[in-house]
């Protein structure tokens, strides 16, 4: 791994710098290359590097900002009211070349608007899409959107393909990622009008390995590498996936503390148990990236643990290391040339 500078929000989401400090400690200690512009209250955000006395904070720059941008901010209060917000000015870090991305927890939204106004979109794609892996049974796979546009043409479900397939390709070393379209059926005559002509776009595409419609329940299959859809599918997919998880969860505790019989049985197989869990852990998978952009943006979950965190943070290290952004411009260009 090359030197790296990683731009971190430190005031987003729920819990702010006693995460923010916490995770980047320790992804200091794993990446010794790695070095990190702190954005916030510095006089906070010292106070938690203090109580953790660690020998990483060297690597560390604290970069004081007097406004925080809120969970409850209107996209165009960010933009407009709070010009010296810890999420705007690590964006502008990133946009003036000082840092390799940027983290965030902070208000999705507002994260969204002021990353396309301050970085630009790469030439070629028309909008943001926001993607993650997610567990399947062979692995993850990536999915895209997830709630950054609601409403999507065919063209732009087209790009989110390129783009997700790009992702898929540098991130996982696959050489010619699966790439299915989310449908109501597996059929051509299925879908509204914007999904099926999509379709054919992606189909014609010589540059995208295309396998065609794939159902709700292939997603987790294993089928395909990339699954795309529209943000408003894409995000109750992932939240419905969520409350599964959880379910499952509650459902698996309660009837192990059934009685004394079923917890016996459940300390027999809690290895099984412990490893089921360590595979469909959300922690692991958190870590969502502003795809299309010029530059490299990754939202943590607003509640994420300092595990959690860690791992947003590394998935940035991740797409800095592949170069994701100058990968997909180089493949839009071809894919987009060889169309005319």
């Amino acid at each position: 791994m090359k030197n790296i500078t990683l731009a971190i929000d430190c005031m987003g989401g729920d819990f702010g710098p006693p995460v923010s400090v916490a995770s980047s400690i320790l992804i200091l200690q794993k990446y010794p290359k790695l070095h990190l512009q702190l954005f916030g209250d510095s006089l906070l955000i010292q106070a938690e590097l203090d109580s953790h006395k660690s020998k990483f904070t060297e690597r560390v720059e604290i970069i004081h900002c007097n406004d925080v941008v809120e969970m409850q901010d209107k996209p165009s209060t960010a933009l407009r009211g709070k010009r010296d917000s810890s999420m705007r000015r690590a964006l502008q870090s990133v946009a003036e070349g000082k840092a390799d991305a940027c983290v965030s927890a902070g208000n999705t939204g507002a994260l969204m608007a002021l990353a396309r106004f301050i970085l630009k979109m790469i030439p070629g794609i028309d909008r943001p899409a926001i993607i993650t892996a997610i567990p399947t049974q062979t692995g993850h796979t990536y999915m895209l959107d997830l709630g950054a546009n609601v409403d999507c043409d065919s063209e732009t479900l087209f790009q989110f393909g390129i783009m997700g397939s790009v992702l898929a390709k540098s991130i996982d070393a696959i050489d010619h990622p699966h790439v299915g379209l989310l449908n109501i059926g597996e059929e051509e005559i299925k879908g509204n009008d914007q999904v099926k002509q999509a379709s054919h776009l992606l189909a014609d595409c010589e540059g995208i390995n295309y396998v065609g419609f794939i159902e709700g329940d292939d997603i987790f299959s294993g089928k395909c590498d990339v699954v795309v859809t529209d943000g408003f599918t894409g995000n109750n997919v992932l939240k419905a996936s969520e409350g599964i998880v959880k379910l499952l969860a509650t459902k698996l505790r309660l009837a192990f503390d059934a009685n004394v019989l079923t917890k016996l049985v459940g300390l027999l197989i809690r290895p099984i148990l412990k490893s089921f869990k360590s595979q469909i852990d959300p922690d692991q998978y958190n870590g969502a990236t502003l795809i299309g952009l010029k530059g490299i943006v990754v939202k943590s979950h607003g509640g994420a643990s300092i595990k959690a965190t860690a791992h947003a943070i590394e998935e940035a290290i991740k797409e800095v290391d592949y170069k994701v952004p100058e990968k997909i411009a180089e493949e839009v260009e071809r894919l987009v040339n060889s169309r005319i």
